[in-house]
């Protein structure tokens, strides 16, 4: 966040007055995986390497946090991961068909590949995890309360990670969602949690993109303040997730697998 004064306006009243306020800040990073640029993502500048390894785990550049060998943040913006001698990083990148693009704040960066071949890879969901309704409508609600910084700024998204008995194990805010999901399994992934064991909160859409980060993780369920939409329900029908929206006061929207929620 950063302080900044300003004019605010009064319409009704026609006055005006000085203030301080807070702004959201973001800088970019340029990520280089044995010295191959990977792509550079314009984010929040906090929890930068949890978002690195986050990112690469849940775009599947990466298998483990066991593949890295060094990473280091330089002042210029540029990331630095050393992979393990056997991996071949420029192999990676170039599978991913993820080469040397922005990935802006706003949106997640496009993939051509028709979406059942992206998953045909993953690991179908076991159906073993449950929560119960009031844990996870509690859980959700609180994003609103340790949200720190969107409740001075008014322009981050949350994502946190959530045990079953509604116990918050990773937080994080950034200009874009898709870097607060990447920030909290990069906390998780850092601290070798179980995914599995694990669900998902956030104040951002349910788009194909989140679903698809999560189904790598293998994290079974994702619930957010916001609305899914028709990428995100498809990828959570064909990856098995418990896909959960509009969570607000004592009602939600369970779009696919409504028997891990229990009562």
């Amino acid at each position: 966040m950063r302080e900044i004064q300003l004019s605010r306006i009064n319409v009704t009243d026609q006055t005006t007055e000085k203030r301080t306020d807070y702004i959201a800040e973001d800088t970019p990073i340029h990520i280089f995986l044995n010295k191959h640029h990977y792509g550079t993502i314009l984010c929040s500048p906090d929890q930068l390497k949890e978002m690195v390894v986050g990112h690469l785990l849940s775009e599947g550049l990466l298998q483990s946090t066991n593949e890295i060998d060094e990473l280091h943040l330089k002042k210029d913006g540029k990331c630095l991961l050393k992979l393990k001698p056997h991996i071949d990083a420029e192999q990676r990148i170039s599978t991913s068909q993820r080469f040397a693009r922005l990935i802006v704040s706003a949106c997640g960066s496009p993939d051509y590949r028709p979406l059942s071949e992206v998953i045909k890879s993953l690991p179908k969901m076991d159906m073993t995890l449950t929560v119960t309704a009031n844990i996870l409508s509690e859980s959700v609600k609180q994003l609103n309360f340790i949200a720190e910084k969107f409740r001075k700024t008014g322009g981050v998204h949350v994502a946190a990670l959530y045990s079953t008995d509604g116990k918050v194990v990773a937080l994080a805010e950034d200009v874009g969602r898709h870097n607060a999901v990447d920030k909290v399994i990069g906390v998780a992934a850092t601290k070798n949690m179980e995914f599995r064991n694990l669900f998902l909160a956030l104040s951002g859409r349910l788009t194909g993109d989140i679903v698809l980060k999560a189904a790598r993780m293998k994290i079974p369920i994702i619930a957010s303040l916001s609305a899914a939409i028709s990428s995100g329900l498809e990828t959570a029908n064909l990856t098995k997730i418990t896909l959960i929206g509009f969570v607000r006061g004592k009602r939600m929207n369970i779009y696919t697998y409504p028997e891990r929620i229990v009562f």
